[in-house]
């Protein structure tokens, strides 16, 4: 960063050579876009070492901040996370190009020939906290789509996100589009947001990715229109009619496949009928993997769990606990869920069809799974390739934000010396 030159005065460089970008990402071909893609992928894997390296001063940075497991979990890279990147990139790569794509089309009796085709959304802004491989992520979603992409890591990845950008711009340069179309915040510097959050001149959109405090703060003081990425406060409601076996492996990989993830388990529902059966045995099993499990009044008379406190319900960990209560029936858990829920993911498991379609019809997150872990709440697992958020909100994109969902659209109308009566 040229140190002479106040935030406001980078920032405003940085959005002007995005939105010139953007306007020529708007008509790139599809093969240069792959093209970038596959080239930035093989910079990535060409440059692990030096990855790694860069990631141990975030990792003693975020050490030394009192980062928690989790969130140093989310921070740290190694050779088979960057493998993932890679995998991604190539991913979306491969992937359809949504630019261009006719999304309906009609003809009106006057004669007019109408096409609904989708469009890039601009220059999106993407504000992300500890997770480096979202550098990655947002910036290939974003030039899949035709979007320039303004991208603020958070401080602690801030060496991370400098190495993995630095293989992105190789991609770009491979394939002869402009480097501002991946851009990098160059400072630490929290007036960098701020300026963000109002640059309605040049951002179309922002992404805020990370914890409540985050996006919380980038609802309240944005001017440009926000894809706001909630807490993860998930769910999971055991029915009484559970297959035992699978309410044990679900439940198991939900909560501690990685605690730190948006889709972890943060809660569970135990109908009344199977607290003794199938309720302990999960119960026992996460406090055997470690797991502290916080149980209502019921819950925390048995042996090894904890009683909860109020502050608990509600509430997104992103760590080795889990909050657990009794409920009466779906009809309990489902409103238990709209009381508490962040609205980004819930599961039901029951071999009751009838009770997950109840489920399904009544309850409004963006995300409902039966009989499947919550950790497969991604866009990866979603088969984008990769996301860039969980949208939580109800306008434009919602659940996993993938290239496609990172498009507008416009209509296309042909005539032939049309005029209206």
């Amino acid at each position: 960063m040229n140190d002479t030159l106040t935030i406001e005065e980078v920032m405003t460089g940085i959005g002007r050579a995005a939105k010139d970008a953007a306007a020529e990402l708007a008509f790139a071909p599809a093969e240069a876009k792959a093209r970038a893609l596959e080239a930035a992928a093989d910079a990535v894997w060409a440059a692990r070492a030096d990855i790694i390296a860069a990631n141990a001063e975030d990792l003693k940075f975020g050490e030394d901040k009192g980062l928690t497991p989790a969130m140093m979990d989310r921070l740290k890279l190694d050779e088979t996370r960057i493998k993932g990147i890679v995998d991604s990139l190539r991913a979306i790569a491969a992937q359809k190009d949504p630019v261009g794509e006719v999304i309906a089309e009609w003809e009106q009796p006057t004669g007019l020939k109408i096409r609904r085709v989708r469009t890039p959304l601009g220059v999106v802004g993407v504000i992300y906290e500890s997770r480096p491989n979202v550098t990655a992520d947002a910036g290939a979603l974003c030039l899949k789509a035709g979007n320039a992409v303004i991208l603020r890591g958070g401080s602690e990845s801030f060496h991370s996100s400098r190495a993995i950008h630095a293989c992105l711009l190789e991609g770009l340069r491979a394939a002869g589009l402009p480097e501002a179309a991946i851009q990098l915040v160059p400072t630490r510097d929290r007036a960098a947001v701020s300026e963000m959050l109002t640059a309605t001149d040049y951002i179309d959109v922002i992404v805020p990715r990370g914890g409540k405090g985050l996006v919380g703060l980038v609802q309240r003081e944005a001017r440009v229109p926000v894809f706001a990425h909630l807490e993860g406060i998930v769910h999971i409601y055991i029915d009484k009619a559970a297959d035992p076996v699978k309410a044990l492996d679900v439940v198991l990989n939900a909560k501690t496949r990685r605690t730190g993830i948006c889709g972890a388990v943060e809660c569970l529902l135990i109908h009344r009928d199977v607290v003794a059966t199938i309720g302990q045995g999960v119960l026992r099993a996460l406090a055997e993997k470690g797991v502290e499990v916080r149980g209502d009044a019921e819950l925390s008379k048995l042996p090894g769990i904890s009683a909860a406190e109020e502050d608990d319900w509600g509430r997104e960990y992103l760590d080795s606990i889990v909050a657990a209560r009794v409920v009466d029936d779906v009809d309990d858990a489902i409103a238990y869920i709209r009381k508490h829920s962040s609205s980004h993911t819930e599961g039901v498991i029951t071999e009751d069809p009838e009770v997950a379609e109840r489920f399904f019809q009544r309850v409004d997150s963006a995300i409902l799974m039966w009989n499947a872990s919550t950790q497969f709440a991604d866009g990866g697992e979603f088969g984008m390739g990769a996301e860039i958020g969980i949208a939580t909100g109800k306008m434009h994109a919602r659940g996993p934000v993938g290239a496609e969902q990172l498009t507008s659209f416009k209509y296309l109308v042909t005539g032939d010396g049309t005029t209206r009566a």
